[in-house]
């Protein structure tokens, strides 16, 4: 299951995710927002940083505007490692070298094409658990 959570500004992207979703056969909960009327974005980074934390969710996948105010909201969720990407390698190296569970994008800076190559490249990329990425992950959860 992944958690998905946006605001007013990252709303049509967060619909686009869901339906790029819903294609591959993959299941979400969409904690909000639910249109494009103004809201504040931790709301929604908090309820999915809190559901992929207490394991209601596998992953999360969060957007704003610029995808950073919600980022900085669900990496202050101890267990949270938020990693903002708007491109495909950064996507893969932070599953494989971070073990990020939740993606932050920003609805005003990437397009919908490249956001559905970086969704897929998360989503789809595993965690390497090599000593030194465990070892490292170790020191910021510590």
């Amino acid at each position: 299951m992944i958690g998905l959570g946006s605001d007013h500004g990252g709303y049509a992207l967060k619909e686009a995710v869901k339906a790029h979703l819903q294609a591959r056969g993959i299941e979400y909960k969409d904690y909000g927002t639910y249109s494009t009327e103004s809201c504040d974005y931790p709301i929604y980074g908090k309820a999915v940083a809190h559901a992929v934390a207490e394991g209601a969710c596998e992953k999360g996948i969060l957007i704003c505007t610029t995808g950073i105010g919600i980022s900085i909201t669900a990496n202050k969720v101890p267990g949270i490692r938020c990693a903002l990407c708007s491109d495909v390698t950064c996507a893969r190296l932070t599953r494989l070298h971070n073990d990020a569970n939740i993606l932050a994008m920003g609805g005003g800076v990437i397009g919908s094409n490249v956001a559905m190559d970086v969704v897929d490249a998360f989503l789809d990329t595993p965690f390497s658990g090599e000593e030194k990425h465990c070892r490292r992950i170790a020191a910021i959860e510590g």
